[in-house]
């Protein structure tokens, strides 16, 4: 079997599926983007199809290693992307060669089903507490919320309550055996760190995510020492390499994107590097159904997996939403909060071909927002 093409769609929201064919009749799809960087990932996958078009999609190993090491630059957030991508695509195509899943290519399954959380937004809050409760009556059992818009670098007393008082009104509404993990998207200084998070611990936050840019990655040891909260990060990391200071400055939870650190297969390998520091998995993605399937994959076959992450209702969602390319939507279908083990092979999915074609047709060009503080300065997003 060999690979005869590989061609990207850009797809509303704001998402990159990669189709990679073969002279069998055997597809492969994955999910290679950043967000807001779309185009750019899909001219880095451009590039290393060179590599991929007549060579054997089994060989998925052989082609990470060429497409990570084999140029003189390496690493950043566009060339792991494109890689994490057409990585997801070459399992996709070995285990439907094959007939199993890729959790069965990974060792076979560790666990039945997988809890999952929502999402609530809290940047721009109207009513999080209200949005809390619709996600627990579509039994989630878990949510994830921003608590903090744009932050001065020591802001005032008022901006800081008002971060503890969304958390507390949402753990209000859904009481004491449901979990919010509280994303602070880097937005705290070294400062409002220290004097946030001591303040949210009365309300048992399951994670603080990325309290700090990854800048100031070295100095992450002063912020997980000085709380009792478990500390999350790493949607902007993107190789076991990068992942290995923050396991030993001691974060509780690794949280590597499968469409931006390098795949299934990287994935699978920053597990790993997690569980000999006693830290569990927590797959970032707040993307569309290929990459959620991808981290799906990994997880049921991931001892130290804790929980995964969904877009669904997201607010980044607009027009098109996680299900809306599939044939068979069922195959994230919530029970209890938990979604159940695929059976299908390779990743599990169905994609909706046509759907893909005529999304692409439009395509997008979705940008992050620019905040700024209150002297016209540059806020974190």
């Amino acid at each position: 079997m060999k690979i005869t093409a590989l061609t990207t769609y850009l797809v509303a929201p704001r998402w990159c599926f990669l189709r990679i064919d073969t002279d069998e009749g055997l597809i492969g799809w994955g999910e290679p983007v950043v967000e807001g960087r779309a185009q750019t990932v899909a001219a880095a996958v451009a590039e290393l199809s060179d590599h991929l078009v007549g060579a054997n999609p089994m060989s998925i190993e052989r082609h990470w290693q060429t497409l990570t090491k084999g140029g003189f630059y390496r690493g950043g957030p566009i060339l792991s992307s494109a890689v994490a991508g057409i990585d997801q695509a070459l399992w996709d195509i070995t285990g439907k060669a094959l007939g199993i899943p890729v959790w069965q290519l990974l060792g076979g399954a560790v666990r039945e089903r997988i809890r999952m959380y929502g999402w609530i937004g809290g940047d721009r809050p109207d009513d999080v507490a209200a949005a809390a409760l619709e996600r627990k009556s579509q039994g989630y059992t878990a949510i994830k919320m921003n608590a903090a818009a744009e932050l001065e670098p020591i802001d005032t007393p008022r901006a800081t309550r008002e971060i503890v008082e969304r958390v507390a009104a949402v753990r209000a509404a859904v009481g004491e055996d449901f979990d919010i993990a509280v994303d602070f998207h880097g937005r705290l200084s070294m400062a409002m760190a220290r004097r946030v998070l001591p303040l949210l611990e009365p309300y048992l936050p399951m994670f603080a995510e990325e309290p700090l840019v990854p800048e100031l990655g070295d100095r992450l040891g002063e912020i997980t020492g000085a709380t009792s909260i478990p500390i999350a990060t790493g949607e902007r990391l993107y190789s076991r390499w990068d992942f290995a200071a923050a396991l030993r400055a001691g974060i509780a939870v690794a949280q590597p994107d499968p469409s931006h650190a390098g795949g299934i297969s990287e994935v699978r390998r920053i597990a790993a590097l997690a569980e000999t520091y006693g830290a569990s998995l927590a797959p970032h993605c707040p993307l569309g159904p290929i990459a959620l399937a991808a981290a799906l994959q990994v997880g049921f076959a991931t001892p130290n997996l804790l929980i995964q992450e969904s877009s669904l209702g997201i607010h980044y969602n607009s027009g098109m939403d996680l299900l809306d390319y599939l044939l068979d939507p069922a195959v994230f279908d919530l029970r209890g909060g938990y979604v159940a083990r695929p059976d299908g092979p390779g990743l599990g999915l169905t994609i909706d071909e046509r759907a893909v074609a005529r999304a692409a047709e439009s395509g997008h060009r979705w940008r992050n927002p620019i905040w700024q503080r209150r002297d016209g300065s540059l806020a974190e997003w």
